[in-house]
């Protein structure tokens, strides 16, 4: 009866072990995502800005009216 509660025990803390280490692989996988994300973001609004610049130069040279065959 003890031999049977060490392997359950045994088998517990095998599995337990597994599942801190997937844990701790999940948590530096979730770290990388969200760093890449703010990055991600950081270039986003970088480069709506530069569009925007972009457009405001353009429409200075060009007026905002309809085309002759309208």
């Amino acid at each position: 009866m003890e031999n049977e509660f060490d392997s359950r025990l045994t088998e517990i803390e095998i599995k337990l072990s597994y599942l801190e280490d997937f844990m701790t692989k999940i948590q530096k996988i979730t770290v990388e995502h969200t760093e890449t994300i703010e990055k991600l973001k950081a270039e986003n609004r970088a480069l709506k800005a530069k569009v925007a610049e972009l457009v405001e130069f353009q429409e200075g040279d060009i007026p905002n009216r309809k085309p002759p065959h309208y």
